[in-house]
């Protein structure tokens, strides 16, 4: 990741990440643009390169590892520290030289005269994920060099735990090279000192104590009883500070969300809920564990929003703080309940995972790929730590729900680091171990590869060797060819009748980004009529409105003759913790645009408006893919009923076709449902997805 992103990356509040996302990576944020419906073609058909051989390279993640002393300090201490007085950590980036090496560097500025960065070399949040990634690999191989680097930096991480005083349980979050901690990093982070008060890294400390635990158990059962110390003066922590609130609700717009999320977010909590899954597997009689699962697991679970034809169509929203925000940047969320749901023989809470990884991701992916963030509208940059989470979310939700759709979608997911991306080569290097910090949505990268990147790379690719058959699938895909999903266009494109065109100084709300900066204010009797390209099918139709408090009125929404629906100018609930008053909204309308050629879209208030653009939904998205496999297309349904697609088939050719329904699972064998079909008719189920790939006959 570019430094610059992590002074936001950290903040106490998620949001507060998406207001500095348009500066990601190398450029300006772009909007969705709609294109084509896809048409599959008959693409040479190569071999798929061998499978046998494992994705996963450790190399670069050991090239960021350095060892970093231990000093005795006041409230912080680790395993046999006086035997090794020295550790493991990951430097948090490498920046790519032209000679194709890399350099490793700490966060923020450099000084000189004292070798200590204003933020430092190594962060918990990476220490603790680097863990992870070195347990899962020992567990997988058996690999004696990745039992001690986990070792090692798990003993690094529960140094960086304060253990005594107010602050216990808490986490220090940044470390210079000389192993000196800085509570206070410059520009000043929150919590500000870093452990007065629950973090990300708190939550991610939790996450690799609980896996270290269970993997450690039976190999080294004396560190395991020292991690399992580490991890209750975590849970300590969080009961006296989120977990305290347990069974109370706050308000964020007038909806009801749990308020005993850590740092109010669904993303950190579910980084929590991993490593206490693996925890309570493999200590289930230890009651506070337990309990601190459920009630995290519950909380998480209520952030489910939206359904297949609202806004955000099933994804469970990372904070409390927005409800008009999704961002993948901890976006584990899914995984975390997929996982968990099971061990706690808690079934219904698994319906909120099978809604964001069968009815969400579909749609993002559809949308132009795994972006980072709809803050409404999409268009963000893509890195890999949002399509890990995808990966894995899509792959522990199938495992858990019996939801073998879910991996054809994964197989799309986990292609984008083998070239089916915006920039069209491949995001990961299987030979060195690198992968780039991210793909701006025109293709631009860059290509550093520091830690944050590199480990969530290695996450999934630890999932696929994992997974042979996904793995399979994955490596036969290493291009996208189109996608057709959701588009924007913007509200002032359009003719304006008592109304003006606005330009605010800042996109940024305080909880959602008004798209293309601008937005149109109607007066009470103004209208504006805004063009719309022609597609081919229906399209539902959302206009994104900013919704005040008070009472305004509604907005009518007509094309030509057909009536779409009216949407509220005001009546918004109560602000709570949210970050502005009103909400910036993708409103539902209650009847589709109808196909055919561009038309204009009238919306009409009896009330003063703020109207910032239209979200277009096809009735059928699509994203087609190919590869050494060969060509497939994923067609994914926001219709109420079963629908049809034509595909112009080559000749020669045949379409070999399985549907599957709202929750990723087959749908009963049918006409043209699965099997192989001549005709180039495709069938998608309501609310399901159909993947389809080209054969020879």
């Amino acid at each position: 990741m570019v430094r610059v992103t992590a002074i936001s990356r950290r903040m106490t509040k998620p949001v507060a990440i998406v207001a500095a996302l348009s500066m990601l990576l190398l450029g300006a944020e772009t909007a969705a643009v709609a294109s084509p419906a896809p048409q599959l073609t008959a693409a040479p058909q190569a071999p798929a390169p061998p499978s046998s051989v494992p994705l996963t390279n450790l190399a670069h993640l050991n090239f960021l590892l350095d060892a970093v002393s231990l000093k005795p300090v006041s409230g912080h201490t680790t395993y046999q520290l006086e035997q090794q007085p020295s550790a493991q950590a990951p430097w948090t980036y490498a920046n790519k030289n032209v000679d194709g090496s890399y350099t490793r560097l700490g966060g923020g500025t450099l000084d000189n005269a004292t070798g200590y960065w204003s933020q430092g070399a190594y962060n918990a949040d990476d220490i603790a994920r680097t863990a992870v990634v070195y347990l899962r690999h020992w567990q997988q191989t058996g690999n004696a060099a990745s039992r001690e680097h986990a070792f090692q930096t798990l003993r690094s991480l529960t140094y960086l735990q304060t253990t005594t005083g107010p602050n216990a349980g808490n986490v220090v979050l940044w470390q210079q090279a000389d192993g000196t901690l800085n509570p206070s990093a410059k520009p000043v982070e929150l919590p500000d000192p870093s452990d007065s008060a629950e973090s990300y890294w708190l939550a991610r400390t939790v996450w690799a104590l609980g896996e270290g635990y269970a993997a450690f158990k039976s190999a080294d059962p004396q560190f395991a009883a020292f991690l399992a110390d580490r991890l209750h003066l975590a849970l300590a922590s969080l009961n006296r500070q989120s977990l305290a609130r347990y069974g109370h609700f706050d308000v964020a717009d007038g909806v009801q969300v749990p308020a005993w999320l850590i740092t109010g977010g669904a993303d950190a909590s579910a980084e929590a809920v991993l490593g206490l899954a693996a925890y309570v597997t493999a200590a289930p009689g230890d009651d506070s564990a337990n309990t601190a699962l459920r009630e995290l697991t519950e909380g998480i679970a209520k952030m489910s929003s939206g359904s297949t034809r609202q806004w955000p169509f099933g994804a469970i929203l990372p904070s409390v703080t927005s409800q008009s925000l999704w961002h993948a940047w901890g976006g584990m969320a899914p995984a975390a309940v997929a996982t968990a749901a099971p061990v706690l023989h808690r079934p219904d809470l698994l319906a909120a995972a099978v809604k964001d990884s069968a009815q969400f991701t579909p749609q993002l992916l559809a949308a132009g790929g795994p972006d980072n963030a709809w803050s409404p509208t999409p268009g963000e940059a893509q890195i890999a730590y949002g399509v890990d989470s995808r990966v894995e979310s899509l792959v522990a939700t199938a495992t858990a729900s019996n939801a073998p759709g879910l991996l054809d979608v994964a197989a799309v997911a986990a292609a984008w680091f083998f070239g089916a991306n915006p920039n069209g080569a491949p995001a990961y290097n299987r030979a060195t171990g690198t992968a780039i910090d991210g793909i701006e949505s025109d293709g631009r990268i860059n290509p550093n590869s520091g830690a944050e990147s590199t480990i969530h790379t290695l996450l999934s690719m630890l999932t696929l060797d994992a997974n042979p058959s996904l793995k399979d699938k994955a490596l036969a895909i290493n291009k996208t060819v189109s996608s057709h999903g959701l588009s924007v266009v913007e509200a002032e494109s359009g003719s304006i009748t008592g109304g003006t065109v606005v330009k605010p100084a800042a996109a940024w709300t305080g909880e959602a980004n008004i798209s293309g900066g601008a937005y149109v204010s109607l007066a009470a009797g103004g209208s504006v009529a805004i063009p719309v390209p022609a597609d081919n099918q229906p399209r539902n139709v959302y206009p994104i409105g900013n919704r005040s408090i008070a009472p305004a009125g509604n907005t009518s929404w007509t094309s030509g003759r057909t009536v779409l629906g009216t949407t509220p100018n005001g009546g918004a609930g109560a602000q709570g913790v949210t970050g502005a008053p009103g909400i910036l909204y993708p409103f539902a309308l209650g009847s589709p645009l109808p196909a055919g050629n561009a038309a204009v879209v009238v919306g009409r208030s009896n009330g003063t408006a703020a109207i910032d653009a239209l979200l277009l939904q096809p009735e059928i998205s699509s994203v087609s893919v190919s590869g050494p496999g060969g060509d497939s297309s994923l067609y994914v349904s926001a219709a109420a009923r079963t629908s049809f697609h034509r595909v112009d088939l080559p000749k020669g050719f045949k379409l070999q076709q399985q549907a599957f329904d709202s929750s990723g699972r087959p749908v009963p064998a049918g006409p043209n449902a699965n099997g192989a079909d001549h005709s180039g008719r495709v069938e998608v189920f309501p609310g399901g997805f159909t993947w389809v790939t080209l054969v020879q006959k």
